[in-house]
């Protein structure tokens, strides 16, 4: 599932959901060779099943309910606003229910170095055509891609669960970038940091900062964890 948006005028798409097998054809349609990467489910955070995600980890999903406390929190965090390297791509969500899209373009635009995209596919054309763009442009730039618009349609259909716009979850994603966990969020004004870390320790520096806001909502069940791994054998 996916977010609502900032405002009641703006475009709709459907929510994409939280299913591995989605977000992975979703991908692989756009341009993301088979044998690069894939996403998959993150079972628990407790050592022991984060120890059974496929590695390395390359970026983390991470689905959770909208709440009083969830907005409070993102308004806080809109007034303190911090500087953040050049090198994190980031970008604004000004469609609703893009969350889970605007989610996975954060997972693979920090690691563009680290996947090979196929040549003059959307995802390769996007990024080239984002990259000194900034976070609201950016935004733009999804929004009017009517390429884009479908393939999303496509894959919000292609779930277990019935498609509908009216939902109340949202979709983040945690990156490493030059050693340092960021948070990305296209709800709020910037990536969040929550300190160092390293591709060896994305997966369990995520599995905290994801623990701590479970725990601020201790009566929610709707919560969902998925990695971005690169495949065995995958060269970039």
């Amino acid at each position: 599932m996916a977010a609502v948006d900032e405002s009641p005028a703006a475009k709709r798409w459907l929510p994409l959901e939280a299913n591995p097998d989605v977000m992975n054809q979703f991908l692989w349609g756009l341009g993301l060779p088979e044998g690069e990467a894939e996403c998959c489910d993150v079972y628990g955070l407790d050592e022991e099943l984060l120890a059974m995600v496929p590695q390395p980890v390359l970026a983390v999903l991470f689905l959770y309910p909208i709440t009083p406390q969830s907005e409070e929190e993102r308004l806080l965090q809109a007034n303190d606003k911090k500087e953040y390297s050049n090198d994190v791509y980031f970008m604004k969500q000004t469609v609703g229910n893009a969350c889970g899209t605007i989610g996975l373009l954060h997972a693979v635009g920090n690691i563009t170095s680290e996947i090979k995209l196929v040549d003059g596919s959307f995802l390769d054309r996007f990024f080239k055509s984002t990259a000194s763009l900034g976070p609201q442009e950016r935004a733009a730039f999804l929004e009017n891609d009517r390429e884009m618009e479908v393939a999303h349609s496509v894959a919000a259909t292609a779930g277990d669960t019935e498609a509908s716009d009216n939902v109340d979850t949202h979709f983040i994603c945690f990156s490493c970038v030059n050693g340092e966990l960021y948070e990305l969020d296209g709800r709020k004004s910037g990536p969040i940091s929550h300190g160092a870390s390293s591709p060896s320790s994305l997966l369990q520096d995520a599995a905290k900062v994801i623990q701590s806001m479970i725990q601020k909502n201790p009566e929610s069940l709707n919560f969902n964890v998925i990695a971005f791994s690169k495949k065995n054998g995958a060269t970039s």
